[in-house]
């Protein structure tokens, strides 16, 4: 029989309870059915960022041009570098796995 989940008086509370027990106590996860939720808005953290006028200008026109606010704009660019850089990441530990299965089998 499973645990009865406590009830938490806030989010803080509730976040230290899970990192110092163990969910399968309390959850049955083999019955458990997964869960998108399209609606859920991801949580923003807000920086500030000092860039270069002349570089902020033509960010400013790059955005005008795709009719788009120029945070949107950098948001675009920071998400497709990222995703390039971890797919770069990926494919050389990836080559490297190789390589190291190649010499470890010699």
């Amino acid at each position: 029989m499973k645990k009865k989940i406590p009830q938490f008086k806030n989010e803080k509370q509730e976040r230290d309870f899970w990192q110092s027990h163990d969910s399968t106590e309390y959850v049955n996860w083999k019955s458990a059915e997964r869960l998108t939720l399209a609606n859920l808005k991801p949580s923003v953290k807000t920086i500030s960022l000092r860039l270069p006028e002349s570089m902020f200008e033509e960010l400013k026109l790059l955005a005008n041009k795709r009719d788009v606010p120029y945070q949107s704009l950098v948001k675009v660019f920071l998400s497709d570098r990222i995703e390039q850089e971890l797919v770069v990441k990926q494919g050389h530990n990836k080559s490297a796995q190789r390589i190291g299965h190649k010499v470890a089998s010699r």
